[in-house]
Parts: structure tokens; sequence; C-alpha cells
């Protein structure tokens, strides 16, 4: 065989480059984070639009797609956009055409879409090849002016076409509209508003330009949503959100009680929240009625047609209507909260929160570089067109001489310019004027049109040189938006219903959790179970309850399924579990710590109902604790509430409530002492103070007691009860002496 030469081997790539993986990588992250930050997510401060939904009007625009004319099919468009404009999947360009078209999901429509366009139950729409599609008047709005160079035009992704940066926008989309979207590293949430309001806004800060944020949301209460509902969220919280660009707005429907026959009623839901879908919402409320979890409420039906119909019925007629959507209200999406985060690209194409006075004043400043780019336009056009009519009167008193010219030279052009003076645009236009239009030649029509055009040539320059006659024009056009889209309006007409924040209503928990009594068993090894009925004080019951192998009963409760059980575990920690949530007595239960997230060190040292105004003695070995209310141990998260400081040295090992005037403490080392509760202070949260010294041990356990009753203490089966206690009461932090005869060996009462 021969050899292959080594100076036929190929050279290495000269575009290989050598550098850490590290900053590769943060390279094309940032790269691709601004991608989607720039070209994806967020939209552009000016006309409210991302990229897709701007290509998308572009488009349908080269399609001749006006609202006087028939539409095209959906797939046509999505294929004229990814084809052209935007290289990316059809399905996600036709699901952003599909929004556009949904009056439930756009306030002002900027698509007009025949056929199935999908519902507000979360139906899907018709595939693209079915479906048809047109612009509507404000997508024209938005479009109005983008052959005048209103705007820059940038090349497409392959360079053979040219697409606007941005459009001219006539109409205040990105408020008016609203917008989602999640980037890299940060999101953008704008909910519609009121175009009308918003031109009440701009119009005010035309002439204010530092108007306040309260003076703004004078004009502008708060969002206008499609599907309507009521906004129950305070002014003081809206004017908050508007004027840091952050917050929520509180969104409820909108129901009536509807009076029926022998003194019955029902509640029937007319407006649902955005973006809740409907036939998800029944389903919920159904899941809920399933689990008891609504006892007020008897029956949920939908009779919705075109318009929404929800009907409610309560169980009883003497359920107050409000109650009882108060507890619905807090179980499902018939109360939502809409997010506000501002977070949008400014004219520079950078990424910031702007409030609501920075939004409004943007879009003011677009519409001023866009009036005067038009007006340099049309003043191009006009001397254009006036210096091609100049041409047109020589030729129109040379006429004669211009023919035959024409006639008998071969090079026309520079002849008629030498002879007549004229220039080459004028020469161009006299040459490429049909025989039919010498007819118009008349004399008097030409100077007509001349005046016509120096008078709009003399407004233009006039325009382009004040600043104020520009605002005023920007005015005139905003009070003719609002004639056009005022509120006496089918499109116009507010929408969603300004409310108030509503007061503190007390619900029973009873309207939210159906009352059941059952048994809590709690084993050693940690787990946990709610047994239907009360049986704690039943010894016989007790003892059949059944335990997983090696483990046995610690803690045995009767409660209620509306109550609140608080857990004290030995890191310290207060955990709070309602009775409701608790796993059935089916099995052996489930882990503690699946509810609660307890260390794996630790364990539950004591179980207890809360009652209000209660108070318990916590304690740690070290023989420190104090006294704590209940009030301050209620936890709100899995991870609890710390309340007594431990270190590692040490952990909680007591846990009493307080129901006497007395505290006895044991340690391990069998000494007992009794002390008045008034020596143990009340804390929140801390180490506490030192309750009984120790040589030899720590503590072991801590009761309350009332002194004249004495103290008594479990021994086996039986209650035993020491009244002379003389030998044992002492002062806070005394060794005390050694138990009475009889006392535990376990040390714990």
């Amino acid at each position: 065989m021969t050899k292959t030469s080594s100076k036929n081997t190929p050279p290495p790539p000269q575009d290989i480059l050598d550098k850490p993986l590290r900053e590769a990588l943060a390279e094309r992250y940032l790269s691709y984070a601004l991608s989607t930050i720039m070209d994806r997510a967020l939209p552009d401060v000016r006309d409210g639009m991302k990229p897709v939904h701007r290509r998308l009007m572009f488009a349908m625009r080269s399609l001749k797609l006006d609202p006087n004319l028939p539409p095209k099919k959906s797939a046509r468009v999505v294929g004229d956009v990814i084809g052209k404009f935007h290289p990316h999947g059809d399905t996600a360009v036709y699901d952003a055409m599909v929004r556009m078209a949904q009056d439930f999901s756009q306030r002002y429509p900027l698509v007009e879409g025949q056929g199935n366009f999908g519902n507000i139950d979360g139906d899907n729409p018709a595939a693209m090849r079915y479906t048809e599609a047109r612009l509507t008047e404000v997508a024209l709005l938005l479009l109005e002016g983008i052959d005048e160079d209103a705007v820059d035009f940038r090349p497409t992704y392959d360079g053979s076409e040219s697409e606007p940066v941005v459009l001219p926008a006539a109409f205040p989309n990105l408020l008016a509209n609203g917008t989602n979207g999640i980037a890299v590293g940060m999101a953008t949430s704008i909910p519609p508003h009121n175009v009308a309001e918003l031109c009440d806004a701009l119009r005010y800060l035309i002439g204010t330009p530092n108007a306040g944020i309260e003076k703004l949301v004078g004009f502008i209460p708060g969002p206008d949503f499609p599907t309507g509902g009521e906004l129950v969220e305070s002014r003081e919280s809206i004017i908050e959100s508007y004027r840091t660009g952050k917050g929520s707005f509180r969104l409820r429907a909108k129901w009536h009680k509807e009076e029926l026959r022998q003194g019955m009623w029902q509640i029937v839901v007319t407006e649902i929240p955005f973006q809740v879908q409907k036939s998800r919402l029944i389903e919920k409320m159904a899941e809920l009625l399933q689990a008891r979890k609504l006892p007020l409420l008897d029956d949920v039906t939908d009779e919705s047609a075109d318009d929404v119909r929800v009907v409610l019925t309560p169980k009883s007629r003497n359920v107050d209507p409000a109650v009882l959507m108060e507890s619905v209200f807090r179980q499902c999406d018939l109360e939502t909260r809409i997010g506000l985060n501002m977070n949008i690209l400014d004219k520079d194409c950078v990424p910031r929160v702007m409030n609501l006075r920075e939004v409004l004043r943007c879009y003011l400043d677009h519409r001023q570089d866009v009036l005067i780019r038009r007006s340099r336009y049309q003043l191009a056009q006009i001397e254009t067109r006036l210096e091609v009519l100049g041409g047109y009167l020589i030729a129109f008193l040379n006429l004669d001489k211009v023919i035959k010219i024409i006639r008998t030279e071969d090079e026309p052009k520079p002849v008629l310019m030498k002879t007549f003076a004229l220039t080459d645009a004028q020469a161009e236009a006299i040459l490429n004027m049909r025989l039919r239009s010498l007819r118009k030649l008349e004399e008097m029509q030409i100077k007509g049109e001349q005046k016509e055009l120096a008078a709009k040539q003399a407004g233009l320059k006039k325009l382009l040189a004040n600043e104020e006659l520009r605002w005023q024009r920007i005015d005139g056009e905003l009070a003719e938006l609002k004639k056009r889209f005022g509120k006496n309006t089918p499109l116009g007409a507010r929408r969603t219903l300004i409310g108030e924040a509503p007061a503190e209503l007390q619900v029973p928990i009873e309207a939210v959790i159906e009352r059941e009594s059952i048994t809590i068993v709690f084993s050693s090894k940690g787990w946990i179970r709610a047994l239907r009925g009360h049986i704690a004080g039943d010894a016989a019951q007790r003892g059949a309850i059944k335990y997983k192998e090696g483990d046995e009963e610690g803690f045995v409760l009767d409660a209620e399924t509306t109550d609140k059980i608080l857990l004290f575990g030995s890191n310290g920690r207060f955990y709070t579990l309602s009775g409701d949530k608790l796993p059935t007595g089916r099995g052996f239960g489930e882990p503690v710590r699946l509810m609660i997230d307890l260390p794996n060190e630790a364990e539950i040292i004591g179980m207890t109902l809360y009652a209000p105004e209660q108070k318990f003695v916590v304690a740690a070995a070290d023989g420190r604790g104090f006294i704590v209310k209940t009030e301050d141990v209620l936890a709100q998260t899995k991870n609890g509430k710390q309340i007594l400081n431990v270190d590692s040295a040490t952990k909680a090992v007591a846990f009493a409530p307080v129901c006497g005037d007395t505290i006895a403490v044991i340690g391990t080392n069998r000494k007992l002492l009794l002390f008045p509760a008034s020596e143990l202070p009340e804390m929140a949260r801390g180490r506490g103070v030192i309750l009984q010294k120790y040589s030899g041990g720590q503590l072991s356990d801590v009761k309350t007691f009332n002194w004249k009753e004495g103290l008594t203490w479990q021994s086996g089966d039986r209650t035993r009860t020491e009244t002379d206690l003389r030998n044992w009461k002492g002062d806070r932090a005394q060794a005390g002496k050694l138990a009475p005869n009889g006392f535990n060996r376990s040390n714990r009462f």
C-alpha cells in the first residue's frame, strides 16, 4: 500500500480560538439573553409591540388586508411572516395572531378573525388553514404614516427585504392592550387600559409635563380588562403601583343576587376575571364542592351562551350572599391578582422599569418624532411636485416647441433643459408625460395646484419650526382618537368597574371548611393522621389504634376539622397545621416531615390545639425558658416560627400550657422545684431565663398548676396528687429538692 504524503494533509482550521470555557459560555449566554430580551420577550415602549406582533402587522398590511377588503387565509399570513420576517416556528406566529384577534384577550383587537379563534372556555382555535384574518381599524392607526418615512427600517434576517424597527403608533397600544413576557432574568406584565382615559392623561401631560402620578391616576383610575370584572384595589395601592412601575391589582368577578320564588335566591356571575378559563373555573369549583371545601354552596351551574352566566346555588336561603361570595372568592379564581411590572424597552432598546408618567412621556416623544419625520417627508414631496409643476407650466406656455423638440431631436432631454432652463427632474417629468395628459395642461389648473401646495409647504415649515404647534397637532390627534373610541362607543366603553377595596369581612371558618369531629393521632416516630369522631378519652378505642411495626402512641387529641394544631419541635420552633389538611385515618397516616420543614436532627416534643389568649411555658435542656402567647407562635409557612432560641449544645425539651399560678420544674437528677408563675417573664422569642439550676443533670419536664389544688402526676394508670408542697417551694433558678416518693422514674409529669 502506498503511504499518504504529509503534504496532502489539510491545515488545521484558522478560526479555532483558545479561550477558557467559562469566558466562552458567558459570552454566548449573554448573546442569547440579549436576543431574548430585545427580539423576543419585551415590548417597545413606543408601539407596545414585540417583534412578532410588529411583523404580523406589517406582513398583513403588505398583503392589503385592510378592514374594508376581503380577508385571507391565516396560513397565508403566517407563511409570509416566517418566510420574510420572522424565522421561527409557525405555531408561535399563529398563536400570536390568534391572541391579537381574541376579544377576551385583547382590549382593542388588532386582527379581525373569521372562523374558530378559540373562546373564553379555553378551547383551542382551529388550524390556520381553516381560519381567515384581516386588520382592524386600530391596527391601521398603528401603521398610519409608515410609507412617509415616519420610522426607521432595517434589513430582514436574510437581507432580502426590510422591516420597520417600530410602528408609527397613532394609538397608545402598550397601555391600551397591555402585554406579558418572560425574558432571561426579567419579565414584563402590563394590564390593558381604557384608551379614552389614556387620551385624557396624555393631553394633560402635554400641558403639564411634570404632572404627578396622583393627578395622572385621576384620569386613569386603573386597568380596563376586556372581560370586565370589578377592580377592588385601594386607590393608595394603585397610585403606588403606577409610581414604582411594579405592583398588582385585585380583580373580582362581577355578580348579583337573583330572587327566586318562595324566598329563595341564587348568585349569578356575569363577568369573570381576566385570563381565567371559564371551563377550568367551573371544574375547580366542582372539585371544591366535592371535597366539601365550600359548605355554604350547594351547586354551581354554567348557563353561559354568548355571554357569561354562572349560577351559584346556596345551601340555605338564610346565608348572607356577601359571606357566601367571600368564601368563594377565597377558594377559587373568581378573585385573582393581576401583576404590574412595566419592564420595557426604551427608544434605545434598553430594558428598564418605568412608572406611568415615563411610559406616557415616551409615547408622546415618539409621536413628536413621527410628526417631524412625516412633515419633512411631505415637505420634500411638495418641493418635488412644485418643481415638476414649474416644468409643466413652461411646457404649457411652449407646447408646440416642446413637441417639435421631442419629435426631431435624438436626445430631447438635454435640448429641453438648455432651451427652457429646466432642471433634470422637470425635463424627465415632461418626457414621461402621456399624450392624454396634454389636455390637462391648463395654466389656471397648474397655478391653482401650485398655490395650494405652497400653502401646505408654508404650513409644514411653520410646524417644523415651532414645537408648540407640533404639540397642538398631537393634542388634536388625541382628541380625535378619544372621540373615535370614547366611552359612549361600544368598543370604548369602560368594562371593568372601579370598586373600593372591600372591608375585611369576617367569614366564619365554617364557610370555608365543614366542621367535623376528628381525633388527631401522632405516633412516637412522627406519623400523623386524623380519625373520625372523638376517641381520645376512650381507653378501649385508643388501645385499638394500630401503628406501624416498632412505632407507638405519641400524642392523641380530640379536635375539629376547623382547628389549628400547634406542634413544638426540639429545635425551638412552632409549626402550624390545619385540621382539614391532615391525612385520613386509613392506614398509618403520613410522616409529619412531609407537611412541615422539620430538620432531621429535630423531633416533635409537644402538640396542642390553638386557642386564643392561651399561654405556654417553653423550656430547653439547659434549664432556660419563658412564657409565650399563642398569638405569637402561629406560623404561616412550612418552615415554622422560631420561638425558643437553642444552640447545637442543647435542645428544647419541655412544653406545657399555662393553667395555674405555680410552675413545677423537674430535672433529670430527680430534683423538683416549685415557684410562682409570676417570676417567669413573657416573651415572643429568645433564650429565656433560668428556671432551675443543675450540677449534674438537665431539665426534664415542666408543668403549671394551682397551688391550692396541689401537684398531680400520672403514674402508670393512676393519677397521684401531692398537696403538702412546702418542702419544694422556692424561688426561680434554685436547685430544688428530691421529688416526693412515688414520683415517676422517667422524671416526667
